[in-house]
């Protein structure tokens, strides 16, 4: 039945028939909200940009912020492993994401969060070239961005 509803979703546009599937009870509140999500990510994962990506989530910009700080190597040895992780001092971090500007698709991760987690994340992502990474972190219901240059000496992208 899962797989009908999916499909259901799919082909009436998603997004906007989910109240009508909540208000007919064939789905949760809890269900339809993990369905948004993951339409909305699946936007954000298939944008070819940064704005694309911003956008994707729901916003025009995203304001810089010295309260958000990246980690990774200055210079990466071999783009096909770049260790990076990102954390952030703002209240109420709802989601974080990783960005590589030069990659085909941009958004390498994205993580929901909560309250009673630490906003910090890390995770290795592929790199094709040396290329600014952003981390973009939600917060209060708005976006916020810090950027970083990696500089990768052997791509990972087939270099």
């Amino acid at each position: 039945m899962s797989m009908n509803r999916r499909k259901a979703l799919q082909a009436t546009g998603g997004v906007g028939v989910l109240g009508m599937f909540v208000a007919a009870g064939v789905i949760t509140p809890q269900e339809a909200r993990a369905q948004a999500a993951a339409a909305r990510n699946a936007a954000a994962f298939d944008a070819k940009d940064l704005n694309g990506v911003v956008r994707a989530f729901g916003a025009d910009s995203a304001a810089p912020s010295a309260a958000i700080s990246i980690t990774g190597p200055d210079i990466a040895e071999n783009g096909a492993v770049v260790p990076v992780g990102a954390t952030t001092t703002l209240p109420n971090v709802q989601m974080i994401a990783l960005l590589v500007e030069k990659n085909p698709a941009p958004l390498a991760a994205a993580f929901m969060t909560t309250p009673d987690m630490e906003p910090f994340v890390a995770t290795r992502v592929k790199m094709g070239q040396t290329s600014d990474v952003y981390a973009l972190v939600r917060a209060d219901g708005r976006l916020h961005m810090a950027k970083r240059e990696i500089k990768v000496t052997l791509g990972g992208c087939g270099g």
